[in-house]
């Protein structure tokens, strides 16, 4: 298993203590008026407001799909020490780290919501809009949109890519990227509506050869 550790500089934020002061003053007596209490400290509520996903949850990494977060752990990282996301990606057999702060900046983020896989579906059902340019700069754009993360456009490299039985074959460079951005989809797809892969797969597969 290779480790992979996302790292970037981070600015430490320092959390003041709350210090609660009393001052002298006459008691209040009334009843419905509970005492006043000590203010609790914000610095667990900011840790969870910069906490999105917790363990056993599924993400996505953009350039590498779809993964597991199995624990959250602190490491000392130039001097300084960062919570990290421990991510596992089965498929790829790799672990990547990625720290709390920057998680957002990195693209990490949670499963696609339904509506958006249905959008994605219904991509896979229009009609294929291969532009009419070079194989190398068509591969590119879309390398560029599978590495993006975003299951529509993902979605509209799969149906630009698929071929039906009896259409020419494809390139070795061509079949490399169309199974590349149908893993992504079938991962995501099958994560959002628990399911297998192939169960998946046949969804997929439904939609693209749909009149």
């Amino acid at each position: 298993m290779t480790n992979s550790t996302a790292t970037a500089k981070s600015t430490t934020k320092t959390t003041n203590k709350s210090t609660a002061t009393s001052a002298a003053k006459t008691p209040d007596t009334t009843p419905d008026n509970p005492p006043a209490t000590t203010a609790k400290p914000k610095g667990k509520q900011s840790m969870a407001a910069e906490m999105p996903f917790g363990t056993g949850d599924f993400v996505v990494y953009p350039t590498h799909g779809v993964g597991k977060v199995t624990g959250i752990e602190t490491r000392e990282i130039a001097g300084e020490k960062l919570k990290l996301f421990v991510i596992e990606f089965d498929k790829e057999k790799m672990t990547l780290r990625v720290p709390i702060q920057k998680a957002e900046d990195s693209g990490l983020r949670k499963l696609s919501s339904r509506k958006i896989m249905d959008n994605a579906m219904k991509t896979l059902r229009g009609r294929s809009r291969v532009k009419r340019t070079m194989w190398s700069r068509r591969a590119q754009e879309y390398e560029a949109k599978i590495n993006s993360g975003d299951p529509v456009a993902i979605a509209e490299v799969v149906r630009d890519l698929h071929r039906n039985a009896g259409q020419p074959d494809q390139s070795y460079s061509e079949r490399q990227i169309y199974q590349a951005a149908l893993d992504r989809l079938v991962r995501e797809l099958a994560a959002v509506e628990k399911i297998n892969e192939d169960a998946a797969i046949e969804k997929l597969e439904k939609e693209l050869t749909a009149e």
